[in-house]
């Protein structure tokens, strides 16, 4: 038994736990990271990395290696049960808007082999076989019962999933609704009737089908839904065949099936005094849009830069209450937007059966045609990709503002072509894109960056744009506004 102190315990090295413990360390934080597992996950439900998670990685300098791991999906197929309408390139729907236009395909297993990795190289392990069985609330912070240690901390992060062992010691409600409806997972190798290197996307009348190209060739993974055809009880892989029949897709053989039922909830608090939540610990919905993994990556991202603020004494306690006020509101969208696509997925209403049979596939051919050429469809992609997330910056902004959301401010930076590179500083900055020079800007002691114009983004000339260390966009002013705008959102 021993007796151990650090600034955060981080309970759960899931993907979650992994990315924050990384940006944590990186930040000059000292963390314990515990999981009652034995060692990184094998097997995993979720396998896509949105574009706003590779910023993220790349800005860890992890980046590189992600894609190195991938593979890129380069367009959405389409169709409806045995039928394949064509492709839809992603290419051009994210083009402008980010480095990283695709969808990349990469298991949580392998994303959590990455984290772990660079978690090592940067010093700290991770106590496997370590689970928490008492958790309370000090003068100081947290005192947790840890294996067989105690360890006492500033703050304590529950990442441990959607049966998170804090969420429950804190009692904090986890509100929502389960589909009834059972789903299998099947990672199948050698299969036929897809379209290659394209995410495939089939409903049926009272079926659908998700297809995810995997790293290996004619490797896929197969999501849908699964009922007990052979009538003996029991949900097994040789159930999943007969369904897949319909959608014309075969193949020869798996090397891992599992079914499961889908959750929509969501925490009543994402914090409680020194105790946060993130990841699946807060919310779980759907795998509709490949969502789940990357909020909780952001979740880890947005967290870690203010506990560091806090810690480091750069801000007050109350900081942290921005946590909630940012990611809550994102996770809460999130699940209900995919609770209502799933529900009309799955539906077996006359009403929504006759809509998957009749207009899907006379809508669906329509939409390739037209939506790589629309705004529409840009903005599509931005949604799915988490890069149109956005904050509100200061309390009271939404009511000020009428609830009209600002382009730029409270927004992940715009990309620009050559403008991410800055933000690896992980410091505040501000930002000028054409119309300025250098010494024209008020020195408030953080660093200025001068770039060209940037006419295809809502970046505007001759303004000054104040960015935190984690990509959002805190304020713009002009000139000669910065110093009175900027200093408080700086310091809080």
């Amino acid at each position: 038994m021993a007796d151990l102190t650090c600034d955060v315990l981080v309970v759960g090295a899931g993907p979650t736990g992994l990315m924050l413990a990384n940006w944590l360390v990186k930040l000059g934080v000292d963390v314990i990271l515990v999981d009652g597992k034995d060692g990184p996950t094998r097997e995993s439900r979720a396998l896509v990395v949105q574009a706003r998670s590779l910023e993220i990685y790349d800005q860890l300098g992890l980046g590189d290696l992600v894609l190195a791991a991938a593979q890129r999906a380069d367009a959405l197929a389409p169709g409806y049960l045995d039928r394949a309408f064509g492709r839809i390139p992603l290419g051009p729907l994210g083009r402008g808007v980010t480095p990283y236009p695709y969808l990349q395909v990469l298991e949580q297993s392998r994303n959590e082999e990455i984290l772990y990795e660079n978690l090592q190289k940067l010093g700290v392990g991770v106590r496997w076989e370590t689970a928490v069985t008492a958790v309370a609330q000090t003068d100081h912070g947290v005192e947790a019962k840890v294996g067989n240690d105690t360890v006492r901390a500033r703050f304590c992060v529950g990442c441990d999933g959607s049966n998170s062992a804090i969420r429950k010691y804190r009692r904090i409600a986890f509100e929502g609704t389960t589909n009834p409806h059972h789903f299998y997972v099947l990672d199948a190798l050698a299969v036929g009737g897809l379209v290659e290197g394209a995410v495939n996307v089939r409903p049926g009348s009272d079926d659908f089908l998700l297809a995810f190209p995997m790293k290996r060739r004619g490797s896929w993974r197969l999501i849908g839904l699964v009922r007990d055809e052979d009538g003996n009880g029991d949900l097994a892989e040789e159930d999943v065949r007969p369904r897949l029949r319909k959608f014309a897709v075969t193949y020869d053989r798996s090397h891992w099936f599992a079914t499961y039922r889908v959750h929509h909830r969501i925490a009543a608090a994402f914090r409680d005094g020194p105790f946060f939540l993130a990841g699946d610990a807060a919310h779980v919905h759907s795998p509709v849009g490949a969502q789940g993994m990357n909020t909780g990556l952001q979740d880890a991202h947005n967290l870690a830069f203010k506990l560091a603020d806090v810690l480091q004494g750069r801000r007050r306690d109350t900081w942290l209450d921005r946590y909630e006020a940012e990611r809550r509101p994102v996770a809460k969208r999130l699940v209900t937007t995919t609770d209502r696509i799933f529900a009309g997925v799955t539906s077996q209403t006359p009403l929504s059966r006759v809509i998957r049979r009749v207009i899907v596939p006379l809508v669906a051919p329509i939409g390739i045609r037209t939506l790589p050429n629309t705004r529409g469809g840009s903005r599509l992609f931005q949604y799915v990709s988490q890069i149109r997330i956005h904050y509100w910056m200061t309390p009271g902004a939404e009511r000020a503002s009428g609830g009209r959301r600002d382009p730029v401010v409270g927004r992940r930076l715009p990309w620009a072509g050559d403008n991410f590179g800055a933000l690896r500083s992980l410091h505040w900055q501000i930002h000028a894109y054409g119309g300025i020079t250098a010494p024209a800007v008020p020195d408030l002691g953080v660093p200025v960056h001068v770039f060209p114009e940037a006419p295809a983004t809502p970046l505007r000339p001759g303004r000054l744009y104040l960015v935190r260390p984690d990509g959002f966009v805190a304020a713009e002013a002009d000139p000669t506004e910065a110093v009175r705008v900027f200093p408080p959102l700086m310091t809080g």
